[in-house]
């Protein structure tokens, strides 16, 4: 967080550090620029100071404004390259290495950041990754109360298999078909948060003019965000106080031994986010204890440690010896214990867990969590630990992007407008769901306030709909869904011209929010595109609900996006997924089967329906109505009752 409140100094001071002719961060070596539109240069100097910029065989002359800011605008260009830009005033830059093709902006939360080192198959998809011409600009995280000039820092990287480990692996899969359908460059510029609400990534003057927003957006105050991290710091250690949990001045070297006596401290259940428990809001630093028994047969010998995924960096000890350490909130812990270090009794394991930024701690399904002795005994450790706090982060964790909306728009987004670009993809909702019905209203908004922004007209918008995740209905229909109703809020922002979804119930998992399947997600976001910016393929996505009728005991629904026709996709041969409802509002699973181009869905519960759901579930897994060429279809309601996330809104404090 330190790092963050420095990144927002500088980026608040630079405005007025002119003198030499400046470029943004975006612009350096190895740039993508958009093929086939006006092109977007701008940049700083001394006011009224006439600047240069020289691109392939054009050649425009500026003068900055009274504020020292320039921009000029390059005639369109063919895709190619790689070609040189240099901008002159008083001293000369030149920026090499520039390719022309389609540059996209990839956006969202954690599962756009996800990176490609952690997707499925992970390794043989990075070692194949040799496309030099799709390129990366990563932009640095950083929050800021007032929008800035520049992003805080960022760099284009060229896709080989020494780099693309690091790559948004949504983003390259997206850019890896088009690739290989259009054989012209492909840039990325990839600003993503994880866990980031929509809020913070739409401007104050959008909510400001916003009917649902702008009573909110009347008590926001102009932030000190340095300021508001210090009172924060001072809330979460009284916090602590409350809890006899005192921040040592320094760290306790104590902590990892097992003849530690930590039965003062108090406990937590793990695995499970400490910011769902007793440390709300906490980032910094956080011991986590627990004693587990190894009978005589296996003192002495090796074992495994399972600790699953850790938010964000680990040490772990056993027995007061370290077994290894990690960085990275999505990477699963399994750790070597080695021969020798474990006795009969208990032993006692002791994990350092640093947080950086969001959630913090052992946030995995419990069964990750475990210890796996010689003798093939699996002792399973979830469950309460002793817990704690060696250090609390500047702001004591509470500021973060998610603290005051529009904190990400002007520090990861402002800055990157107007670079030209092909459009935008999104993936984020998970944050959102506990508001889905806000959504519909909050989601739309962000879209029109980046192309508003831009200027570029309604530039392609497409994003993906959240995918299964959470425990399955069991038994009954579930009725409520916050999952569910954020789905349909995303459905229902295609109302906006030039949006696309990639529907995703398929490639969930029930236990893991970052599905690994990043590659079906990016090649539907490719079939989108591919069709409706450049003119290839006809089918880009599955069945959309349209209408019902009801007839007798009977519901019949009609869908749009068939392509080829309605097919059932798995080995049982019946569709699946489908509930009715009568005038009780009470559901029930239904029959279903096609009929031409239609789903027909009646229950024996239910002698007069008058609703029908499809996929209403957190994870509805067992979906399976598809169209012919693969594309599944995107879960809906037909009835407008009432739901979960109604009158739950945005707030901050």
């Amino acid at each position: 967080m330190r790092k963050l409140l420095l990144s927002l100094a500088v980026l608040c001071t630079m405005a007025h550090a002119y003198g030499n002719v400046k470029l943004p961060k975006i612009f350096t070596d190895n740039m993508v620029l958009q093929r086939n539109k006006p092109i977007q240069v701008w940049g700083w100097a001394d006011a009224g100071e006439s600047v240069t910029v020289q691109f392939n065989k054009q050649s425009k002359k500026v003068k900055t404004d009274k504020t020292g800011k320039w921009t000029i605008t390059l005639a369109a260009e063919a895709a190619g390259g790689p070609y040189e830009m240099t901008v002159k005033g008083k001293n000369s830059l030149a920026v090499k290495n520039i390719l022309i093709g389609e540059v996209w902006v990839c956006s969202g939360q954690s599962n756009m950041e996800w990176p490609l080192s952690a997707a499925k198959n992970a390794t043989l998809e990075i070692q194949a990754a040799n496309f030099p011409e799709i390129r990366q600009f990563l932009v640095q995280k950083a929050i800021a109360s007032t929008p800035q000039a520049d992003v805080a820092g960022g760099d284009w990287k060229s896709c080989t298999p020494e780099t693309a480990a690091n790559f948004t692996a949504v983003g390259y899969f997206f850019a890896r078909d088009l690739y290989n359908k259009l054989h012209v460059p492909i840039g990325l510029i990839h600003t993503s948060w994880g866990g980031t609400h929509s809020e913070t990534w739409t401007s104050r003057e959008a909510f400001e003019k916003s009917d649902e927003f702008k009573s909110m957006m009347a008590s926001l105050p102009r932030i000190d965000l340095e300021s508001y991290a210090a009172q924060r710091k001072e809330r979460a250690t009284a916090k602590l106080k409350e809890m006899n949990i005192v921040v040592p001045a320094t760290a306790v070297a104590t902590w990892k031994d097992a003849a530690f006596d930590d039965q003062s401290w108090p406990t937590m259940s793990i695995p499970g986010a400490w910011e769902n428990q007793r440390l709300d809001g906490l980032d910094g630093v956080v011991w986590f204890r627990k004693s587990f028994n190894v009978s005589d047969a296996d003192a002495g010998k090796d074992a495994v440690l399972s600790l699953g995924a850790i938010d964000d960096i680990d040490e772990t000890f056993v027995n007061g010896t370290s077994v290894g350490k990690t960085a990275g909130y999505d990477q699963k812990r399994t750790y070597r214990i080695p021969a020798g270090l474990l006795k009969a009794g208990k032993n006692v394991i002791a994990v350092r867990v640093e947080d950086t930024g969001g959630g913090g701690g052992l946030w995995d399904e419990p069964a990750a969590v475990s210890v796996k002795t010689a003798s093939d005994l699996r002792t399973p450790l979830a469950g309460p630990w002793k817990f704690y706090v060696e250090r609390v982060a500047a702001g004591g964790g509470s500021v973060g992007p998610n603290s005051f909306p529009t904190l990400l728009f002007n520090a990861m987004l402002n800055p990157l407008i107007p670079y030209t670009i092909a459009g935008a993809i999104w993936y984020q909702g998970e944050s959102n769901a506990g508001r889905a019905y806000q959504y519909r209203t909050a989601f739309p908004l962000m879209i029109q306030d980046w192309r508003n922004r831009w200027g570029q007209g309604d530039f392609p918008f497409y994003f993906v709909q959240l995918a299964s995740y959470e425990a399955s209905r069991g038994a009954n229909p579930q009725g409520t869904s916050a999952w569910a109703e954020l789905r349909e809020a995303q459905r229902m922002t295609l109302a906006l011209p030039n949006t696309g979804m990639a529907v995703t119930t398929d490639v969930g998992e029930a236990f893991d929010i970052h599905p690994r399947n990043k590659q079906d997600v990016g090649k539907r976001l490719a079939a989108i595109a591919l069709n409706k910016v450049y003119a290839q393929g006809n089918v880009y996505s599955g069945p959309s609900y349209q209408a019902v009728r009801f007839e007798g005991n009977k519901a019949f629904v009609s869908f749009t996006e068939m392509g080829g026709g309605l097919v059932i996709q798995d080995k049982y041969g019946y569709l699946r997924g489908f509930e009715v409802a009568g005038e009780d509002k009470k559901f029930h699973y239904a029959k279903a089967w096609l009929q031409g181009n239609e789903v027909v869905v009646a229950s024996d519960e239910v002698a007069k329906p008058v609703a029908v759901r499809f996929g209403w579930s957190d994870n509805p897994w067992d979906d399976n109505l598809y169209n012919k060429e693969g594309f599944p279809a995107s879960p809906f309601r037909t009835d407008t009752w009432r739901g979960v996330t109604e009158g739950q809104t945005f707030t901050f404090e």
